[in-house]
């Protein structure tokens, strides 16, 4: 037994030696170690050693136990601090390398030509003023003098949300007007820049969903005039000395007299393209002095004071400022377009 427990020990220790791995250390521990294994089937033999040799094996086989305990021990904290090493280097990381390049962005062209109008009404006195898109059909319409039966309310051009049409989608930022008027006492000089929503069809120069800056100026002896030098001193802040607009007689609800303002077609200078339909010129905005049934809606006395109001294509007016041809250029989400700006 004394040979077989010597050849156990050398054995099992010369293979703990060549162990790769944890599961090459508990295969071997279990092996010769485990409730069947090559040591314990050993000892189990004892019983047929005479009294004399039994202490002394028992000492030897405990001797041996130890030993391959020990080393499995050694060997089990070599491989674990081993397989740290390889992880500690498998994720350094070299600061020295280059790191990877980041693209800076820029801002999307109907956001810059979106702070340009900002900065050019804020540089006149004006302030910026925001509101809900889910809108009430009172201010959308109603309030802004626009009656029942109007074409403007009709489901094939705007987007209800009851079936009572009380709640829709803003088809302008117009009831900003209202929500002002009814909480500020004039003066009143603001901007209302939003989305808006109409059932228009996709084309070069119409959109479904679009954006929309409001104007209201609302004073003592506000006319007519004063709406025609502020929107052609800002048509000429944005576009340039030479832009060239024109007024033309409109019918709005909720201003009297009314305006549309065109400007002229960046495409092909007012000889008629596809971007311009053929007429040479692009609808910017509509205008126009407020309407007093609209003044006296929201407690302003018309005979006291007056004042106009404009709704601005902010699309339009970026297409314009950049020489966007088609529309669906700024939403399309393209980077060979979007990189240019």
């Amino acid at each position: 037994m004394k040979e077989q427990l010597e050849q156990i020990r050398q054995k099992t220790l010369a293979a703990l030696n060549e162990a790769a791995n944890s599961a090459d250390l508990d295969a071997l521990r279990v092996k010769v170690l485990g409730k069947k294994g090559e040591l314990t089937a050993l000892l189990k033999q004892m019983g047929g050693l005479s009294p004399e040799e039994r202490p002394v094996m028992g000492q030897l086989a405990n001797s041996v136990r130890a030993a391959l305990e020990a080393k499995l021990e050694e060997k089990n904290a070599e491989l674990q601090a081993a397989a740290m090493d390889l992880r500690l280097k498998a994720e350094a990381i070299d600061v020295t390398i280059p790191g990877t390049p980041v693209r800076t962005g820029s801002k999307h062209p109907m956001n810059k030509a979106l702070d340009e109008v900002k900065d050019i009404f804020v540089g006149m006195g004006f302030s910026i003023v925001d509101g809900p898109e889910v809108e009430l059909s009172d201010y959308n319409f109603t309030k802004l003098n626009t009656e029942e039966g109007h074409p403007a309310r009709d489901r094939s051009d705007t987007f209800y949300l009851t079936d009572d049409d009380s709640v829709l989608l803003r088809t302008q930022t117009s009831p900003m007007q209202i929500r002002v008027m009814e909480k500020t006492k004039p003066p009143i000089r603001i901007i209302a820049p939003g989305r808006v929503y109409r059932k228009d069809e996709v084309d070069a120069t119409h959109s479904p969903m679009f954006h929309q800056i409001e104007g209201l100026v609302v004073d003592k002896g506000v006319t007519m005039t004063d709406l025609k030098g502020t929107l052609e001193n800002f048509a000429k802040q944005l576009y340039g000395e030479d832009a060239v607009i024109r007024f033309r007689p409109h019918h709005f609800p909720f201003t009297e007299p009314s305006c549309e303002v065109d400007v002229q077609c960046f495409e092909c200078h007012g000889a008629g393209c596809r971007t311009c339909k053929g007429e040479g010129w692009i609808e910017l905005l509509g205008a126009g002095m407020v309407h007093p049934k609209v003044l006296r809606g929201c407690g302003i006395d018309p005979e006291e004071y007056s004042g106009f109001a404009f709704g601005i294509g902010l699309e339009r007016a970026a297409m314009r400022r950049f020489c966007i041809p088609d529309m669906r250029l700024v939403y399309e989400n393209d980077m060979r377009f979007l990189s240019q700006f």
